[in-house]
């Protein structure tokens, strides 16, 4: 009761502002090298109790190495001017990161890490009984989800298991007799990852371009299979959102000439106890944790990778896998294993908040996650469409995600969709286009996921729609873009010339300062 004595659902409500105000934290932070001070010191290290161990003359630095010397709370400083200087899924709606499946992680699951922070790779499987129990659990888990026969945890992220899957492929041929199928089909909304990884391993690379309705081109694969076929690597839904319904189909005319089906479910989260990679044929697949399971997807990492695989496949997994023999929990190497993917048993930390995230759900919650990101999608699909110069080609309905096209805005007003999702930032949201090549003109690709409220969705729709009437009414002025975040316009050349690429400080200051 208020003071007045009326109750709280009497009081008048105050209309919702249909365009948030946000400005973000602009604090210029210089790199953490160049605030470094000569002397200074985040803690006193004491000198070691241990007896002192001599290391290999081979592995004994020359000179120590250049950190930055700081106080702790500098360090601190440092690093929450950082983390006010980006936009998340946590701070805003983040349906703009299409094919990433940005969802909600809960927090609860992140108590867990404390426990598994002191556990040590090394370690010798009779002291780490519980976590090789959630392992084999979630391969269970994951392969009752896909149909498949066995699952390996093993690969550090998702284009780590494609790499895993093509490894197993060429190594399955090999063990056949058939080491000369060198071509791998793939699709052109398929995730590109396929295409690199088959790449890297020595394939040639046949893309399926799609037909008038924008399904993959089954004439195509028809006539692109052959005694040279290795593999089909396909991702469905694509990065369309649109579902192949004859996806059968396509597995089959891969089966009969040979070949492998594999199936890139990195998009499953739309199809989650409603279809089933087995289902349809696939011999193995994959799963991205950091994304279906939430474990969570974070800024493009840290990531995990699953590999499941039919019967046929299982001795070629990578290892190790867990395995319970006479009620003890042992780490195996399959017989035909391709081996580690990456050092270690996998990336336990989100392993543990996969297995987390689907015991909480159960079989009933992981459909429901599915039904409710199509509903999501398909409803956040229609606001869009009610915005004037956006469209979605093949004019059909989408699984969890859409890529849409700012064609008909950018003909009108000069404005291209990149700008465009520069001046959403302004208001606290952002979107990702597509992959390269642009097939879809002026794409964006949106992915709302199960995590939002229509309430979301609604605010995400009519920033849009607003940043598109300012296209109409001011095309010079969105082209400007940004003016209320950490940056504002910048020069885009240098990111065309590797020359002036600089992944590291030392490179930045080697190409930039000397």
């Amino acid at each position: 009761m208020s003071s007045a004595g009326e109750s709280f659902a009497e009081l008048p409500v105050k209309p919702k502002p249909p365009i948030r105000r946000f400005h973000q934290a602009r604090w210029d932070e210089p790199i953490i090298f160049e605030l470094t001070e000569p002397g200074a010191r985040g803690i006193a290290v004491p000198e070691p109790g241990a007896p002192k161990v001599e290391l290999p003359e081979g592995v004994r630095r020359a000179t120590p190495p250049k950190l930055p010397e700081m106080a702790q709370l500098h360090v601190l400083r440092h690093y929450l001017r950082l983390s006010q200087e980006n936009l998340g899924f946590d701070f805003n709606i983040d349906v703009g990161q299409g094919t990433c499946t940005m969802k909600y992680s809960p927090k609860i699951n992140d108590t867990f890490m404390d426990d598994i922070a002191d556990l040590h790779p090394a370690q010798h499987e009779d002291t780490v009984q519980g976590v090789l129990e959630i392992y084999a659990q979630l391969e269970k888990m994951l392969a009752e989800i896909s149909g498949m026969a066995r699952v390996s945890l093993q690969p550090g992220s998702g284009s780590a298991a494609i790499y895993a899957n093509i490894a197993m492929i060429r190594a399955y041929h090999e063990a056949n007799g058939e080491g000369h199928r060198d071509q791998v089909i793939t699709t052109m909304f398929s995730h590109p990852s396929n295409a690199a990884c088959a790449k890297v391993a020595g394939y040639e690379v046949i893309t399926l371009m799609p037909n008038a309705e924008g399904y993959p081109d089954i004439e195509a694969l028809r006539a692109a299979v052959g005694p040279r076929t290795a593999a089909l690597m396909i991702t469905n839904p694509e990065d369309t959102g649109i579902f192949n319904p004859r996806i059968q189909e396509f597995v089959d005319l891969v089966h009969e000439v040979g070949g492998l089906a594999c199936y890139d479910q990195a998009n499953a989260n739309g199809i989650l106890g409603i279809t089933r990679a087995a289902d349809a044929g696939f011999d193995l697949g994959h799963f991205n944790l950091h994304k279906t399971f939430s474990t969570p997807h974070a800024c493009g990492g840290p990531a995990a990778g699953a590999s499941g695989v039919s019967a046929k496949l299982v001795p070629f997994l990578p290892g190790p896998v867990v395995d319970q023999v006479e009620g003890k929990y042992v780490l195996r190497t399959p017989e035909k294993s391709v081996g580690k993917i990456r050092p270690g048993l996998g990336v336990t930390t989100n392993v543990v908040r996969a297995y987390a995230w689907i015991m909480s759900l159960g079989a009933e919650g992981l459909r429901t996650v599915a039904e409710t990101a199509v509903l999501n999608n398909n409803y956040l699909m229609h606001k869009i469409l009610q915005i004037p110069g956006a469209s979605a080609p093949w004019n059909k309905r989408r699984i969890e995600q859409a890529r849409y096209s700012w064609e008909a805005l950018s003909a009108e007003t000069g404005v291209h969709s990149e700008e465009i999702g520069v001046r959403a930032a302004d208001f606290g949201v952002h979107y990702w286009t597509s992959h390269h090549p642009y097939l879809v003109p002026e794409p964006f690709t949106l992915e709302p996921t199960e995590s939002y409220s229509r309430a979301d969705l609604d605010e995400y729709a009519a920033i849009l729609a607003h940043v598109a009437q300012e296209a109409r009414d001011n095309p010079e002025f969105v082209k400007g873009a940004p003016y209320n975040q950490t940056i504002h316009k910048i020069d885009t050349t240098s990111l065309d010339d590797p020359k002036q690429w600089a992944p590291t400080w030392r490179a930045y200051v080697r190409k930039h300062l000397s």
